[in-house]
């Protein structure tokens, strides 16, 4: 080490140049304790002037209840002395000229000169990192969660009061530990594979999005967890801070939740079979009751009223075999409906091509019954008087969406609406009920006569039906 030549009273300018321009105080002692030289960072830190200093012990820098210990250290350093901070981890004070004391950082170099052995201590005031810390230590106590800091071997280095409760841990079992052992055994081996790839690529994101995670206690007892990971850059290098949050009282409460809708769709499901069976029964009854009418307009009145009854049915059929209790997928009802009108109707359906062509449409049960009654309505019509004696041809649905709103137009290419006895084929009683479900479901409705006919319904749908 080079050797220095310490005059008693003052060092040479270029030296003392060279000491005041150091961003920390300096303060160098000989091996009796007393200082030979300070730079002006240390004037001012310790509010005394380089003529108090100068010569006076190194005590006169420490507080009085810390000296005999001070000296103490001082003698052992000096018997082994090697460049190292000072006190190393315990809090170290300075203290000032008025008597005020101040949190400090020291590293200490021995340095050998013609006169002897030195000691040159940097000085830190850290008052400013200490209430920083202090604020920061404020904000991890006062968090909701639990709150553990790891460094990059993935040992605790920072635990807040909310984690030493929620793992049931004190902070001194915790600090230095791996972060596993807050982990159920089972899982060590992946969350050592998932730290290594956070560490690899560290940005604030929720840790293991989409898979459940566990916490466990010291007793072993595991409990379900939320955590969030964040980078931390620090003097100490890269740590990771884990915010973990204890969600066992909400799980509980999914549970209850998931139970009530389970029991709430069992219900609901067993409602819509029994009105499709309601229904069904209702059917059969108005056929049985036909059976016994001989007046062919009157049997045919009641077989229209099964088939608007079949319609019903068939929507409250088809929620009771869905996944979903409150929607239908009204293009697939379509087809249904028609094949049970076909066969009602005995329509050969090599004669007569049915067709579904558009987009795929979602309604709501409130939605799709009367709109089954239409398409049941316009259907029955199309099959009883479109294709007479044989006459062969085709019925098409089309089905479009458009922002909020739906439009089905039901075409088919038969002899159209007839026009005789001066009555208006429009007036119908079936379109007529067709005209009173379009102003139910608040639509509007259009209906051509030419080279057959054409009915378009357009009416208001949910949106959110759709995505």
């Amino acid at each position: 080490m080079t050797t220095e030549t310490f005059p008693d009273s003052t060092l040479d300018p270029k030296f003392q140049a060279f000491l005041d321009a150091a961003p920390d105080a300096i303060v160098i002692v000989d091996k009796s304790g007393q200082i030979v030289a300070v730079n002006a960072l240390a004037e001012t830190m310790f509010a005394f002037s380089r003529e108090q200093l100068i010569g006076s012990a190194v005590e006169a820098l420490v507080p009085e209840r810390y000296r005999p210990h001070h000296e103490r250290d001082r003698a052992a350093y000096l018997r082994a002395p090697r460049t190292r901070p000072m006190g190393l981890g315990r809090d170290l004070w300075g203290r000032r000229s008025n008597g005020n004391e101040f949190p400090i950082q020291i590293s200490l170099s021995p340095i050998e000169t013609e006169t002897g052995s030195l000691v040159i201590s940097i000085i830190r005031d850290v008052t400013a990192q200490r209430q920083a810390e202090k604020r920061f230590r404020g904000l991890l106590e006062s968090a909701p969660d639990g709150i553990v800091v790891v460094d990059a071997r993935g040992k605790i280095v920072i635990v807040n009061s909310q984690t030493e409760r929620m793992f049931d841990y004190t902070r001194e079992q915790l600090i230095g530990q791996s972060i596993e052992m807050l982990v159920p055994t089972r899982f060590h081996a992946t969350h050592v594979h998932d730290r290594e790839a956070y560490a690899a690529d560290p940005h604030t994101r929720p840790m293991g999005l989409g898979r459940p995670l566990t916490g466990r206690k010291r007793d072993g007892s595991e409990f379900p967890v939320e955590i969030s990971l964040s980078p931390l850059d620090t003097d100490q290098g890269s740590l990771v801070m884990s915010i973990v949050r204890d969600i066992t009282e909400r799980r509980h409460a999914e549970e209850m939740l998931q139970g009530s809708l389970r029991e709430k769709e069992a219900l609901l499901r067993e409602i819509h079979h029994r009105v499709k069976n309601n229904l069904q029964v209702t059917s059969s009854l108005l056929r049985l009751q036909a059976g016994t009418i001989d007046d062919p307009a009157a049997r045919a009145v009641f077989a229209s009223t099964q088939d608007r009854i079949r319609s019903m049915a068939l929507v409250h059929e088809k929620l009771y075999r869905s996944t979903n209790l409150s929607q239908i997928d009204f293009d697939e009802y379509i087809g249904a409906l028609a094949e049970l009108l076909f066969r009602s109707y005995g329509a050969d359906s090599d004669a007569i091509a049915f067709r579904i062509e558009g987009e795929r449409v979602i309604l709501s049960v409130d939605t799709a019954v009367p709109c089954g009654l239409i398409v049941n309505e316009i259907l029955s019509n199309a099959l009883k008087h479109a294709f007479p004696d044989g006459r062969r041809g085709e019925i098409t649905v089309r089905l479009q969406r458009s922002h909020q709103t739906c439009t089905m137009t039901i075409r088919d290419d038969g002899i159209g609406m007839p026009r005789d006895s001066g009555r208006d084929p429009r007036r119908t009683l079936g379109l007529e009920l067709v005209r009173g479900l379009v102003q139910q479901i608040e639509g509007t409705f259009e209906s051509h006569s030419a080279r057959g006919s054409e009915f378009t319904i357009t009416f208001p749908i949910d949106r959110s039906l759709h995505g």
